[in-house]
């Protein structure tokens, strides 16, 4: 756990920026294109402020690769390269331990066995071996990626898993093995060089295979089928050993299939992802985004396939994304254009021929149109389509200033059709969900919205019958208490008419006479007080890191913070504004006292309806010297409150 620090293991699955003393970034949870997740090196922590998650580093694991406690940590050990000591398990018993493990036991094994036969069988060097070097690739990058071959044989592949002791049940699942009608089993990709697909964090999931055989009937690529571990559509080839170039380069290369991301990464370009030969989903999309906002595609020559390729990226502007784009000369791709003109050349060319989407866009089009009017209005419609689902105004805005210019078209006429498109957009996402919001709740009429209230969250549900009461202050006063002691309770004070003695036990001792009324305010309070009178003083992370999730679930939310002061009041202004933590005393004794006039208001508004509700003279005298004494108490509070001055 000291090993596994909070900054690294999440920024291995998002794009991390600095942000005064947090680090933030788009949740890897739920979509979103403004940052709400933060991450506090200085607690181990992480918390998204928009779907609620938190936790620590094994948390993070066990949250994003749906894994269990045990294998979570597994993950990390084998990240920092910890030994883990555990019994050493057969196949067949480490495959009844889980179903989806199994799928990623048998892809592993097939992988090494493909590999093997790649590098150490005549017909693997003969063959496969023979057909990557006359391509031009050389063996560390083979290596690197762990391409390999599978035999032309119809079950070399499975009969050697199945003599490995491995479950043909699984091969089945994971499409390596095949039953046909008559209950033959025989290999899916035999005779092809073989490409694994990784996952996120290395482990394999799925291959594709490419024929040798010159033979038409033959299918040239053929692919995993969907299974538990893999689906296509939330999958990027190359990922994983691109990752951290993409953050470090603040850019994704997108090349469209396994042989153009090899070349690349041989030209020394390694922030480089394939859509593995599917059209680009927004799951895929949303991969990119977690590292970098900046993409690059790289178009083959084809000029078809180039006009066919940018009616379906207008969903990359959507997400937020800047989308560039690099065009080979016709006949080439990545991968041949590479080997044509060697490594240097190919970067070279890549940074001198990178072309705005948008603009590119608009000159392909163009050239396609001539002088035909009709046509060149539509294309401006399509321009304007694609600038409309640009999230960011101001970018937008640059776009129509430099289409009018290039249109040759009035920038006032390319901004009415661009507001007419985003109305129209506007208005039909509103209609959408007011019918969502009329099929989910029919007691209200088609055409009204439904009516606004409070979050149900703001209200007790202790309330009686027609019967509404606010209890928020008051839980969030508990709140702020218990958020006091896990931020200062270890802090040792020594204040006026205070002696020597730490936060926690000042504020326990403060709190002997008050009823926490949150459960789980309650359970951290009551916990907290038992450590202190047993002589100990426990920490935030004893809460962050409780058995209990909801415990450690407030003690997350309760240590961070969506908000930071910005670093510039006092490096561009010269303003040095003071935290709490400079006014320590003030702020622990408003919390304390804050809750506590909350818990004396009510006990006074209890009184007042006994009062009311009384019919004994005599027991009413009762109460309302009852309520006198508490009233006294009750000024006495907010003549300190009113005194507490920040010094």
């Amino acid at each position: 756990m000291d090993t596994a620090r909070i900054e690294e293991v999440v920024g291995d699955f998002v794009h991390l920026k600095k942000r005064g003393t947090s680090l933030i970034g788009n949740c890897p949870f739920h979509g979103e294109k403004t940052p709400s997740f933060h991450v506090s090196v200085t607690k181990g922590i992480y918390k998204c402020f928009g779907c609620g998650k938190g936790g620590d580093s094994v948390r993070f694991i066990m949250d994003h690769e749906k894994y269990s406690y045990p294998e979570a940590l597994k993950f990390l050990a084998n990240k920092y390269n910890i030994e883990v000591e555990e019994t050493e398990l057969t196949p067949q018993d480490a495959e009844a331990q889980s179903a989806k493990e199994s799928l990623y036991i048998v892809s592993q094994y097939a992988s090494a066995f493909f590999v093997k036969q790649l590098w150490e069988t005549e017909e693997g060097k003969g063959i496969g071996l023979s057909y990557f070097k006359e391509r031009g690739f050389r063996e560390d990058i083979l290596k690197k990626f762990e391409v390999g071959y599978s035999p032309d044989v119809w079950d070399a592949m499975t009969q050697s898993a199945i003599n490995a002791g491995h479950n043909l049940e699984f091969l089945e699942a994971t499409g390596l093995s095949i039953k046909n009608d008559n209950g033959k089993i025989y290999d899916r990709f035999r005779g092809r060089v073989m490409f694994p697909i990784h996952n996120f964090t290395g482990r394999i999931i799925g291959f594709g295979g490419r024929t040798l055989k010159t033979d038409k009937n033959v299918p040239k690529y053929v692919n995993s089928p969907e299974s538990e571990i893999y689906h296509k559509s939330n999958v990027l080839y190359g990922l994983f050993h691109a990752k951290k170039a993409i953050r470090d380069t603040d850019n994704c290369y997108l090349a469209e299939g396994y042989a153009d991301v090899l070349s690349v990464h041989q030209a020394g370009i390694e922030n480089v992802v394939a859509s593995s030969g599917t059209s680009l989903t927004v799951e895929q999309i949303k991969l990119i985004g977690r590292f970098t906002q900046n993409v690059t595609i790289l178009f083959d020559g084809d000029a078809a396939g180039i006009k066919a390729s940018l009616r379906g990226l207008d969903m990359i502007l959507e997400e937020g994304l800047n989308v560039k784009i690099v065009s080979f000369p016709d006949g080439h791709d990545p991968d041949s254009y590479m080997h044509h003109v060697g490594a240097g050349a190919f970067k070279t060319y890549l940074e001198q021929n990178r072309k705005d989407f948008i603009l590119y866009k608009a000159n392909v089009l163009l050239k396609d149109a001539g002088d035909d009017p009709i046509k060149r209005a539509g294309i401006i419609r399509d321009i304007v389509e694609s600038i409309a689902k640009i999230p960011d105004q101001i970018k937008a805005s640059v776009f129509i200033r430099e289409c009018s210019s290039l249109l040759e078209i009035e920038e006032r006429i390319l901004l009415t059709e661009l507001n007419k498109m985003r109305s129209a957009k506007s208005k039909k996402t509103f209609e959408s969900n007011q019918r969502a919001n009329h099929s989910s709740n029919n007691s209200y009429s088609s055409g009204a919205p439904e009516p606004l209230g409070p979050p149900d969250n703001l209200w007790d549900d202790q309330a009686g019958p027609g019967e509404v009461q606010q209890t928020s202050a008051e839980d969030h006063q508990e709140k702020e208490v218990v958020r006091l002691l896990l931020a200062y309770g270890h802090e040792f004070v020594n204040w006026d008419s205070i002696d020597d003695m730490y936060i926690g036990s000042f504020i326990m001792q403060n709190l002997a006479d008050v009823d926490f009324e949150n459960s789980l305010c309650k359970k951290i309070v009551d916990y907290y007080k038992s450590e202190i009178d047993n002589g100990r003083l426990p920490t935030a992370n004893h809460f962050i890191k409780n058995e209990d999730r909801d415990i450690a679930d407030l003690a997350i939310t309760l240590s961070t913070s969506e908000y930071a002061l910005s670093e510039n009041w006092l490096n561009k202004h010269q303003i040095y504004v003071k935290d709490e933590s400079m006014h320590l005393k003030a702020t622990i004794l408003g919390g304390i006292f804050h809750l506590k006039k909350h818990k004396v208001d009510k006990i006074l508004s209890n009184l007042l309806r006994e009062i009311k509700e009384e019919k004994d003279a005599d027991n009413q005298i009762i109460l309302m010297q009852r309520y006198g004494v508490i009233k006294g108490v009750e000024r006495e509070i907010s003549k300190f409150l009113g005194s507490v001055v920040v010094k």
